[in-house]
């Protein structure tokens, strides 16, 4: 995460760090507690790791029910999709139209190289119709193609010429770096799919944790209650 040129995801690395950090000091205290059979530092891992537990149970159900819906629309002549915001979970579209979350992920939009390096990476209008464009770079880096603005490269399209569409996509768009389509509905579609396919994997790990987690969870309660006898043993 840290070495990604973007702020958005290079801010993630300390939080990140800061969890695994706390998830290996109560894996410490636990590992104390069965090693020296001190009931009391098992009890508190034992608590800790069922608060994660509900926890990692209570999002992953969630990042499934907000990433049902929303899906790409096939564009005649292209090989990419095109994304509207509407087809996204309320959810999506709350945080989305959000002034200042969509300042600050658009701020990182900005910065980013998803739309700088689109010249680079296509030299001429074949390549770029023949492209699979990431839902951000379809989304944010372009006019919707209901617009019927004439492309003359891979970042720059005639819009002296008059929209076929009346969508306020169309008129939202600017060739200039810095504004493109970022203040689209188009583009707000794309980090929400972007968001969507990022989100089923996060699930999806988040199910095989949850496994683990429980199987470690249980070993922990045996742990407990064979300290526990011990003790009353001794007594």
């Amino acid at each position: 995460m840290s070495t990604h040129h973007d702020g958005c995801r290079r801010s993630l690395t300390l939080p990140v760090l800061g969890l695994g950090g706390f998830i290996l000091l109560i894996s410490l205290i636990g590992y104390l507690g069965a090693y020296k059979d001190i009931s009391i530092l098992l009890w508190i891992y034992l608590a800790v790791l069922g608060l994660i537990l509900v926890g990692l149970l209570v999002f992953t159900v969630l990042a499934f029910i907000v990433t049902n819906n929303g899906s790409g629309h096939t564009v005649a002549g292209l090989r990419y999709k095109e994304y509207q915001l509407q087809d996204y979970s309320s959810w999506f579209i709350k945080h989305l139209n959000n002034t200042q979350n969509w300042k600050h992920l658009k701020s990182c939009l900005v910065h980013s190289k998803d739309c700088n390096d689109l010249p680079k990476k296509y030299k001429n209008l074949k390549q770029l119709k023949m492209a699979k464009l990431t839902p951000i770079e379809a989304g944010c880096c372009r006019p919707p193609a209901e617009c019927g603005y004439p492309a003359k490269n891979a970042s720059f399209y005639d819009l002296s010429f008059r929209p076929i569409s009346t969508a306020i996509d169309c008129k939202l768009y600017k060739n200039t770096r810095a504004v493109k389509c970022y203040n689209c509905d188009s583009c707000k579609a794309g980090v929400a799919q972007y968001m969507k396919s990022e989100w089923r994997v996060v699930a999806i790990f988040n199910v095989i944790l949850f496994v683990v987690l429980s199987i470690i969870y249980l070993v922990g309660c045996c742990a407990r209650r064979n300290a526990a006898e011990r003790s009353s043993s001794k007594v």
